[in-house]
């Protein structure tokens, strides 16, 4: 329904105001009739499309009838489908009768003047700022959706620049313009209208810090202002990054945001398109749904120190793009491993491995890490996505250990955004993010999850269990395009999801399989060979100083049986929880051996280096090496995963991890961290 404004008017002065192309007048004839008057006529000139609503007949009927009752209700509607070339160029006369109905009682006259004001945006979501017949007010989801995509300026495109790009109020760089969205204000028509009227440029109140605005002026000079052009309801396509390297960076001048509500735009006389830069400062949180709603209204001033008045607004809603992390089974970009005093082996074997995927292997140094090779629980790498433009995103943890500055000060750069939450709370292992995981894409009874779902580990409502800080699983439900699933993770001593699970590509079925670390698989395994004669083949062999008990004594020492009875309990109702949330049956899970020690106070631990902790880069899996009993010159254990991958189409390489990682309650997956290729599903196309 167009837009519609109520026009009065009168018989004792003429009355002049501007109509909107695409939007309706509505005069009220009745207010402004002679008190003698019963009925009237209306006429306009050749531009002005008229019609009259009548009250018994609720219709728009043509104004070409002579003359109408002025009943109750009745009003006339005109609209305009053509630009004005001068001020007041076309014009509306009402004519009034009485009873006796020959000479007019009365006249009103209405001077027009029709310009073109419009707000647009990439509301297509095809990489251009288009004019559109779309409803630009709304946001819709889906592949037939539509709306305009803000990207949170995260990065750091200026290497000078002391902090985010979108942390100051200045273009530092054109490179910092290429990440924000565009929004093209039209103004179109006679241009001295625009001097007797203002435009203004508004956000809403509580909108405002979450976004910044940048302006540079005149610069997108048009031919032919002023001439009688019809609008292009659909095709005026607009992409200034090429013309605006050509205005100097100091003339980009921060407009909206912050305190700043309200700006004034100024047409010139020789500029039809006004092109605005917007970047987001905020990603979907508690309290923010994401979207953002801009307005520009035109005001007319009537009289002389009297308050300006709204006469037609336009509106355009951007949706902040999410933070989308990638999984397991997305092509690797970029690996990154930790450099510390004792894992130069560690480090070697990593990028044997990186090499064979063809993969680039980044290694992070003493100095910056600080001894701290957990480079898995202190970010997570993800990515955001507009229809002009993605670009990685870090997410830096609460955890805040001698990697807390690395995310920061090597990572954030060009086109490397950067994210963090904090734990006021105080954060515990749990807000690591090697409890921070993400499924392939999955679909669960008819429901598409096309980016997977976020897993998490957490506890069971019990005194003293500990959970995620509200924080960071906020802003991850917040997200909306990988809605999270909780996970029993608190019977684990470190308590990280990525200790009992981990996805690896697939040829068939779902395109991957989920490995569960799995007590009842390996006792089975040690049972077997124990039937076939290696009961006294023994684990740990050739580990310096660390005891070596066999497959007998294994199986006999009834306390570690009982202890990991308990853990097959804890992963069994993951393992359901899973099956329901990705919508995954028995042929989709691989039970891969694993035995755990510990105690229920304290919590588990692997017993031997933890292979579903794996590093996944393509079909290049690193494993770590369990250092099982050997049977036939073979270790047990690497032959039953080699069984279980290796037809899937996976290389295993078993990595020796035990003194530089295992002892200190991690592995390969937690000592390793990798950036990943982005979706070919863009998210906007998703159904939450």
């Amino acid at each position: 329904m167009a837009q519609q404004r109520r026009v009065h008017l009168s018989t004792q002065r003429p009355t002049s105001t501007v109509c909107v192309l695409g939007t309706e007048l509505s005069l009220d004839v009745c207010g402004s009739a002679p008190k003698d008057a019963v009925a009237f006529h209306v006429q306009g000139t050749p531009g002005v499309k008229l019609y009259v609503v009548h009250e018994t007949q609720s219709i728009k009927l043509p104004s070409s009838v002579s003359r109408w009752p002025l009943a109750a209700g009745t009003e006339v509607l005109l609209a305009m489908d053509a630009l004005s070339k001068d001020v007041g160029d076309e014009k509306v006369r009402i004519s009034y009768f009485g009873e006796a109905g020959g000479v007019p009682v009365g006249r009103a006259m209405l001077y027009l003047t029709c310009v073109d004001v419009s707000l647009d945006a990439d509301t297509s979501r095809s990489g251009a700022v288009s004019r559109t017949l779309l409803d630009k007010a709304t946001w819709t989801w889906g592949a037939d959706g539509h709306g305009a995509i803000l990207l949170v300026n995260c990065d750091r495109d200026d290497p000078k620049a002391e902090t985010l790009d979108n942390r100051d109020t200045a273009v530092l760089s054109y490179a910092d313009l290429k990440d924000m969205s565009q929004m093209v204000l039209r103004t179109r028509g006679p241009r001295t209208i625009f001097a007797g009227h203002r435009l203004l440029l508004h956000v809403d109140f509580s909108d405002a810090d979450k976004v910044g605005v940048f302006y540079g002026g005149s610069e997108c000079p048009t031919p032919g202002f002023g001439r009688d052009r019809r609008p292009e309801l659909s095709g005026f396509e607009h992409n200034a990054c090429s013309r605006a390297d050509s205005i100097a960076l100091e003339e980009y001048k921060h407009v909206l945001g912050g305190s700043k509500l309200v700006y004034a735009v100024k047409p010139s006389r020789h500029q039809e398109e006004s092109v605005f830069y917007v970047e987001g400062l905020a990603f979907p949180d508690v309290g923010f749904s994401g979207l953002v709603a801009f307005h520009v209204t035109l005001l007319e001033s009537p009289e002389k120190g009297l308050l300006e008045t709204p006469i037609f607004t336009d509106t355009v809603v951007f949706r902040v793009a999410p933070w989308i992390m990638t999984p397991n089974t997305a092509a690797p970009l970029e690996v990154f491993v930790c450099s510390v005093d004792d894992n130069e082996d560690f480090v070697a074997a990593v990028g044997a491995v990186a090499e064979k995927a063809k993969c680039p292997l980044t290694i992070c140094p003493l100095p910056e890490n600080r001894q701290d090779r957990w480079i898995q629980d202190e970010v997570e790498f993800g990515y955001v996505q507009a229809p002009h433009k993605t670009f990685p995103v870090v997410f830096d943890s609460p955890r805040d250990r001698g990697l807390k500055d690395f995310p920061i000060k090597s990572i954030l750069g060009p086109d490397f955004g950067y994210v963090a939450r904090q734990a006021p709370e105080g954060a515990s292992s749990l807000d690591s993010f090697g409890n921070l995981e993400v499924s392939p894409p999955v679909t669960v009874q008819g429901k598409e999850y096309p980016l997977g779902r976020i897993l998490i580990g957490s506890s069971f409502p019990r005194f003293g269990g500990r959970r995620m800080a509200k924080a960071v699983k906020d802003f991850l439900v917040a997200q909306q395009v990988q809605a999270p699933v909780e996970l029993f993770s608190d019977w684990l001593h470190v308590g990280h999801v990525d200790e009992f699970l981990s996805f690896v590509p697939a040829p068939d079925r779902k395109g991957f399989r989920l490995l569960l670390a799995s007590p009842s698989a390996c006792y089975q395994l040690l049972k077997e060979k124990q039937e076939e004669g290696f009961g006294e083949a023994a684990m740990f062999e050739g580990l310096q100083d660390v005891p070596k008990p066999t497959i007998n004594e294994i199986l006999a020492n009834e306390a570690l049986r009982k202890f990991n009875n308990y853990v097959q309990s804890c992963i069994s109702w993951n393992r359901d929880i899973l099956k329901r949330a990705l919508g995954l049956s028995e042929q989709d899970i691989l039970d891969i051996p694993q035995l755990f020690q510990g105690d229920v106070a304290t919590g588990a631990g692997a017993f031997f280096p933890d292979m579903v902790n794996m590093l996944v880069l393509g079909r290049h899996l690193g494993i770590p090496k369990p250092f099982g009993p050997l049977a036939g010159g073979q270790c047990c254990l690497e032959e039953r995963v080699r069984a279980l991958l290796e037809p899937l189409g996976l290389t295993c390489t078993f990595i020796d991890d035990y003194f530089s990682y295992h002892v200190l309650s991690g592995e390969v997956h937690c000592g390793t961290n990798v950036r990943r290729k982005p979706f070919a599903f863009k998210w906007w196309h998703a159904l939450p």
